[in-house]
């Protein structure tokens, strides 16, 4: 089966500090804060690095950081974070399984989420990033990465209660409505998902993204689907039967340019 990496859509389609996209210079990437200033004028220096995608820059200030102010459990989740975009899994496994008892824990569970989903172990990307959830509902990045992780595992109807309230939640956010109109395409809804990306303007490499990954989801779930039926030894429905009959929430249809809502419709 062709690996689909749970980050792609998540990570690339937002645009926003994340892969998949060419990232300006980081000005401040050399620049040490005065000793005078405040830590937390340099924490907020090396998440900006982060954010403009420049993790190795991010991994040295850490360094430097530790060594004029200290560790803490925020810095910790920052190095794994740092760690985990550069392909270093194993010391960033390590250090989120250290922060999973302490203020840092949500983060934790979601990075631990992510490298299972990246390395194919999807019962156990599941529990982690469900984890998370629970500890951070509100967080758009958190319910968007757990609704994408089912998607990708073809369970269309888990997938909708997380996506909508990540789109609920931060109806602005290109990666949430990215998603939304993802789920919409893999349930068969072309217009409604064209609808969506023109209501929220989204730039045509955003649109294109969109597609083709709708593409690669509906070619990998089928021989998911089986190898999972062959595991357990019973019959699985084709996925177009099992989706079918999956619809947008109402008010998510309503914000983003569908119908309005009939008194059959729920929303989650």
């Amino acid at each position: 089966m062709k690996r689909v990496v749970l980050p792609g859509l998540l990570l690339a389609l937002a645009g926003c500090a994340h892969e998949g996209y060419l990232h300006a210079p980081v000005a401040e990437a050399s620049a040490v804060p005065d000793p005078k200033e405040d830590r937390g004028v340099y924490v907020g220096l090396i998440q900006r690095m982060q954010q403009e995608g420049a993790w190795y820059a991010s991994l040295a200030h850490i360094g430097a950081y530790r060594q004029r102010y200290g560790d803490s459990p925020q810095l910790r989740a920052l190095q794994a974070e740092a760690l985990r975009r550069t392909g270093q899994t194993e010391a960033a496994a390590a250090l989120y399984r250290s922060l999973l008892k302490g203020p840092q824990a949500a983060a934790a569970w979601h990075g631990l989420g992510l490298i299972a989903a990246s390395a194919e172990r999807p019962g156990e990307a599941e529990d982690a990033l469900a984890r998370a959830v629970a500890l951070d509902p509100l967080n758009v990045d958190y319910l968007g990465d757990l609704g994408f992780h089912r998607l990708r595992e073809g369970e269309g109807l888990q997938a909708r209660g997380p996506l909508a309230q990540a789109a609920e939640l931060a109806p602005s956010d290109t990666r949430a409505v990215a998603n939304l109109a993802l789920w919409t395409l893999l349930h068969g809804d072309a217009s409604q998902a064209e609808a969506i990306m023109r209501q929220a303007a989204l730039p045509e490499a955003t649109r294109s993204e969109i597609y083709r990954l709708a593409g690669s989801l509906r070619n990998a779930r089928p021989r998911t689907t089986q190898a999972r039926a062959a595991q357990r030894g019973v019959a699985e429905a084709p996925p177009a039967q099992r989706s079918g009959s999956i619809t947008a929430p109402a008010s998510m249809l309503q914000r983003f340019g569908g119908q309005p809502a009939t008194a059959q419709e729920n929303t989650p």
